[in-house]
């Protein structure tokens, strides 16, 4: 059994390396080579099978948390969706998107074929879960200290290996400044499908459910959460319905 099939992962398509692009640097006037705006980094993916709007406390929490600052800049970690982007944008924010869960899929599958097709690999190649999440982060999230005021990090940490969300989350702290926002969300049960999400409006998120990119590693408790958080000054939860818990932290 292969490395990538233990974790869930199919290495017979190399479709998810494709769809993965580096860190989207956007502002109001930010525009492609061609003169227009990106697309949503997501639109090469499987087709959308449904979409549904959620009311979402936890952004509008996270949007009290940042009125009246001016000029902040934001680091979305989903797909470069357009309404996303834009939201931000006309509000003053710098926006830089990073797809981690796509860089981390397109991470493993190059990991695979190192060493499927070089034995030497195999022998240097350090396999463990932190130093494979070493690895991955000297290649991602490269940004200077304190470069952020808010970070989206969605329920990524949901499908992480837990040596990476460990490091993700001490990453993204140093990434923030102080007084800097994180909103996170936890599954409460082991979710059933994938989904992505797109801010509709200052109190909505639409929910787009996709083909899976990797699977759900773990089901986090309130006290491991504060543990993984433990470096900031406040969290405050909201509960669904949904079994999501929309939480914000604040450095």
């Amino acid at each position: 059994m292969s490395f990538l099939h233990k974790l869930g992962i199919g290495v017979g398509s190399t479709e998810g390396a494709r769809e993965v692009s580096g860190p989207v640097h956007l502002t109001s006037r930010a525009r492609t080579p061609g003169g227009s705006v990106p697309p949503a980094a997501g639109a090469a993916s499987a087709p959308v099978q449904e979409e549904s709007n959620r009311l979402s406390n936890g952004l509008k929490e996270l949007l009290w948390n940042l009125d009246g600052l001016e000029r902040g800049a934001l680091l979305d970690l989903g797909p470069a969706w357009q309404t996303t982007l834009s939201f931000f944008i006309e509000r003053g924010f710098r926006v830089s998107s990073e797809d981690i869960l796509h860089a981390w899929k397109a991470f493993l599958t190059e990991d695979e074929r190192r060493l499927r097709e070089d034995f030497a690999a195999g022998e240097t190649l350090e396999m463990t879960p932190s130093a494979r999440a070493t690895r991955f982060l000297k290649g991602n999230l490269q940004y200077p200290r304190s470069s952020f005021d808010a970070v989206l990090l969605w329920d990524l940490l949901d499908y992480l290996e837990p040596a990476l969300v460990k490091q993700v989350v001490a990453t993204l702290t140093e990434l923030l400044r102080p007084g800097g926002v994180v909103f996170a969300m936890f599954h409460n049960k082991k979710p059933e499908g994938f989904q992505r999400y797109r801010v509709v409006d200052s109190n909505t998120l639409q929910m787009v459910a996709t083909a899976v990119i990797c699977p759900a590693q773990r089901v986090y408790q309130n006290r491991e959460i504060q543990d993984l958080f433990g470096r900031y000054r406040t969290m405050k939860s909201f509960v669904g319905r949904d079994q999501l818990r929309e939480t914000l932290f604040i450095k």
